[in-house]
């Protein structure tokens, strides 16, 4: 008698959260180990991306224009998503250098605010596939040393800025609302007679944006649709309280990819009010025979090793073994991770020749972007 029991594959609410991913985490479903990858390189992709070069006088923005994003970021999937926007963000902190970066030329492009992630929308065709549109929310952390975690500070913050109409005492909600929350509710009217699915995803310092971003949709009337957030090494961003009312709002999920040996996601403390949030992705790093013993805590928290071990990972008992294709060599792209018998070089992701090319008089200069990808500010983060 065969005594296999069929697991019955998980509906794409049950992947977004909607049981608290119960029973899909240990051992770790096929389905949601590919949406968790999806998400991180979503991620990726604002990294790859931005432009940090400070001899540039684009310094601050994306290299690339939407229309051929996902392209020249090397995306898998890149003709299955659209960039229907890009999002723009600065910073009220005393440190501002900890987290924007500043052109040296005269000429800056912009001085005030950096380049902070994007909106993508899943195709008609895909979207017909799956059943549902898809909206992304990917959110870019710092590039800078992990310095910038003691510049921001741990003191709590009032969430009331984002707390919805019911909250605000002065009726001013709707023109206070971040422009973030402006497209989004634009694209879903646009999407109205279709299933629709908002994901926030992002690592660090954009994995916190995601969380408070995912609290500000469903604070601010996206009561109706599921809006989860998946997120990669996420410092804590709020207290009991904050927990308590983020789960009061049942189509609001959040799953946090967290490396045992990371030490981000512990900071801010739990002595000064601070709590986790969400369900726990525990995943440990030591468990792949191609990663160095690493004493460095930038390898423990870097974004493509936590993806290499998702894509490996059986749970903390279990050996590791992928269970989906996915290039080793993407663990190197910021990183000198990778044992050298791999044969990888470190942080290989660099722009050609620092983008300096060789102008008709045989000069060398930094190059300006193709006029598809010069920057055009348009929707603030906040």
């Amino acid at each position: 008698m065969d005594s296999t029991i069929e697991v019955a594959e998980p509906k794409w609410p049950e992947l977004l959260g909607s049981n608290n991913w119960e029973g899909l985490l240990d051992p770790l479903n096929l389905s949601l180990r590919k949406l968790i990858l999806r998400c991180g390189d979503l991620c990726q992709a604002t990294y790859d991306s931005f432009n940090n070069d400070e001899n540039s006088k684009y310094c601050g923005c994306c290299r690339y224009g939407k229309a051929s994003f996902f392209h020249k970021v090397m995306f898998e999937a890149a003709s299955d998503y659209e960039v229907a926007s890009y999002l723009y963000a600065t910073a009220e902190v005393s440190s501002r250098e900890a987290f924007l970066f500043q052109s040296k030329s005269r000429e800056s492009w912009d001085r005030e605010s950096n380049w902070i992630g994007y909106i993508a929308v899943s195709t008609d065709e895909v979207s017909a596939e799956l059943g549902r549109r898809e909206i992304y929310v990917a959110l870019r952390g710092t590039t800078r040393s992990y310095e910038w975690i003691d510049i921001l500070g741990a003191e709590p913050q009032s969430a009331k800025r984002l707390l919805g109409a019911n909250d605000d005492t002065d009726g001013d909600c709707h023109e206070k609302a971040p422009k973030l929350l402006t497209k989004i509710k634009e694209l879903v009217e646009k999407y109205r007679d279709e299933e629709v699915s908002v994901t926030l995803t992002g690592h660090s310092l954009g994995a916190s944006l995601a969380v408070l971003s995912a609290f500000d949709l469903v604070e601010n009337g996206f009561t109706d649709i599921p809006v989860s957030a998946i997120v990669f090494g996420c410092p804590r961003v709020g207290d009991k309280a904050f927990n308590e009312r983020l789960k009061k709002h049942p189509n609001v999920n959040v799953l946090h990819v967290k490396n045992t040996i990371d030490v981000i996601p512990h900071y801010p403390g739990r002595l000064l009010g601070y709590r986790d949030t969400g369900i726990d992705l525990l995943i440990d790093t030591r468990k792949s025979p191609s990663l160095k013993e690493s004493k460095n805590p930038s390898d423990w928290h870097n974004l493509q090793a936590m993806l290499h071990v998702v894509a490996g990972w059986n749970g903390e008992k279990g050996d590791f073994e992928l269970k989906v294709k996915r290039n080793l060599a993407l663990v190197n792209k910021s990183c000198e991770f990778l044992k050298d018998e791999c044969m990888v070089p470190g942080s290989w992701w660099v722009e050609k020749n620092k983008g300096m090319v060789r102008n008709e008089d045989g000069e060398w200069i930094v190059a300006s972007p193709e006029e598809e990808d010069l920057p055009v500010p348009e929707f603030d983060f906040d």
